[in-house]
């Protein structure tokens, strides 16, 4: 069987190695390439032609339907949407995409969606010299995606994680490890730090792994008190006993639990406005 040619794009780092990973532990896939953006996913696609594009909706400037308009009528691939919010799933079918998958990505899904483009490819016609003939797709996403952007001009999406902490309080947090799943209390996280893939999560003196990415992880918290302190690392700063000040202008935090911390300096300005904010003590 050849093997089905991937393009990849998620602004996430986390995401997009995570999904890079996942599609590449199935069988006949070649990912030929991961983007951070849309530039550089319309340059990846122009150079490797590829059969298949994952492709995240939300995105900074090039989102994942400007990417479709500018992409070359007589090149566009297949279309398969990655997306955290709910109301964007049943518009990926009406834009004429192969499939949609949901953040977090589940493997049993990533496999179907394969599937579903493999049948899509067996059933385009081809030409004498083995080329797959132009079609109108394009302008069929082309098409639905003006009607949707229209229907949301009234209604602008709202992430789910949103929608459920305006309804009611916090969502607990459903952590799936090694076949088991464990519901915790936004209130007992303490901190939660990335490790390739996937996320540690530490509460209540325990740390549970579950797959996941940052930024999914911050939409689900949402609160006042969970703030990024690092590429890698959130804290509940609820938590936190002790801030020093170290050189160039990094904090290090120490968590009820023992735990240090270290604030970078990128991150530093949402805690020093909340720690003023509590009129907390910084230890120089």
């Amino acid at each position: 069987m050849k093997p089905l040619r991937i393009v990849v794009v998620d602004d996430e780092p986390l995401a997009l190695r995570l999904a890079k990973s996942m599609l590449q532990e199935i069988p006949f896939v070649d990912v030929v390439a991961a983007c951070k953006n849309g530039r550089e996913a319309l340059e990846a696609i122009s150079r490797h032609c590829p059969d298949l594009i994952f492709l995240d909706i939300q995105m900074p400037g090039m989102n994942g339907f400007e990417v479709v308009r500018r992409l070359q009528g007589d090149t566009i691939p297949l279309v398969v949407f990655a997306t955290a919010y709910d109301q964007y799933a049943l518009e990926a079918f009406e834009v004429n995409a192969v499939d949609y998958v949901m953040k977090p990505l589940e493997d049993d899904r990533l496999e179907l969606a394969i599937r579903r483009a493999r049948e899509r490819l067996q059933l385009q016609t081809t030409t004498a010299t083995g080329q797959r003939e132009p079609s109108d797709r394009k302008g069929n996403l082309l098409q639905s995606i003006e009607r949707i952007e229209r229907a949301r001009g009234d209604a602008p999406t709202e992430p789910v994680a949103e929608q459920a902490h305006s309804a009611d309080t916090m969502r607990r947090l459903a952590v799936k490890d090694r076949g088991r799943i464990t519901m915790l209390n936004p209130a007992d996280i303490e901190w939660i730090d990335a490790a390739g893939d996937y996320m540690c999560v530490h509460a209540a003196g325990e740390t549970h792994v579950m797959r996941s990415t940052m930024k999914e992880l911050q939409q689900q918290l949402c609160g006042e008190t969970f703030k990024r302190i690092h590429r890698s690392t959130v804290v509940n700063l609820n938590f936190v006993n002790n801030i020093k000040v170290l050189s160039k202008g990094e904090y290090m935090l120490t968590l009820e639990s023992g735990a240090q911390l270290k604030v970078s300096r990128n991150y530093r300005q949402p805690v020093k406005e909340y720690l003023d904010a509590s009129r907390s003590t910084v230890v120089s």
